[in-house]
Order: structure tokens, then sequence, then C-alpha cells
């Protein structure tokens, strides 16, 4: 039987929100200092497409996937450029009402990461009672 990757998904999940919410927070923290660069870090499809995570499939049209096995695929890095503010005078880049909207979607993304796996933990358990 193989182990179940779920954990190690949402755990990697977590992780990389928590560096995303740094990074966010940095913005936000600067937004007033002048020639600072907004920043973002790769998406975590990205993250997942370097990862090895080892999927049943059961159709060749199936996913396919490898393990979690490295920490060091998440890189920090200069956000696109905000087409709708562009660079202040200032030569900063951070728009916050663009930071604000992503600290939410994170939000967001923790609480799904959340109820997902205690989800399956509340499923795991009704099975080993039964």
């Amino acid at each position: 039987m193989q182990p179940i990757q779920l954990f190690d998904l949402a755990s990697r999940q977590a992780e990389w929100l928590t560096i995303r919410q740094e990074v966010v927070a940095g913005n936000i923290a600067n937004a007033n200092t002048p020639k600072y660069r907004a920043q973002d870090i790769t998406p975590f499809q990205a993250v997942l497409d370097r990862s090895d995570i080892t999927m049943a499939r059961t159709n060749a049209a199936h996913l396919s996937g490898n393990n979690l096995n490295t920490k060091n695929d998440i890189n920090v890095r200069d956000a696109d450029l905000n087409q709708e503010m562009g660079v202040q005078e200032s030569g900063n880049t951070v728009g916050l009402a663009k930071e604000l909207s992503k600290s939410g979607e994170i939000k967001r993304q923790y609480e799904l990461n959340t109820s997902l796996v205690g989800s399956f933990n509340r499923m795991m358990l009704m099975t080993v009672k039964s």
C-alpha cells in the first residue's frame, strides 16, 4: 500500500503560503520606502511541477506527479509591475490594494488547506473506528 501524500502536500502548501505571506507583509511594510521593488514568490504550481509526488493512476490520461522532497524550489523574485500604478515618483513599485488582495487570497488558501486536511483526517479516523 502506498503512503498517503495529502498530508505532505498540505504541509508543503502551508510552507509556501507562509513564505508568500512574509513576502507580502514585507511589501506592505515597505510601501513608502523609496526605490523599493515589490516582490513575490514562485507560484505553487511551479513548486508542484518540480516536486516528486507519486500518484496512483488508473488511466493514462490522469495526472502524474512526483514526491515533495525539496525545500529550495520556492524563490523570491521581483513582482510583475502593477500596470495600473506603475512605478511611483519615489521609485517604489508596491501597490497596497494589490498586496492587500494577495493577503486575503493567502488567508482563503490557508483556510481551504486546513479544512481539507481536517476533513481528510476525520475520514481516516472514521475508517479506523469501523
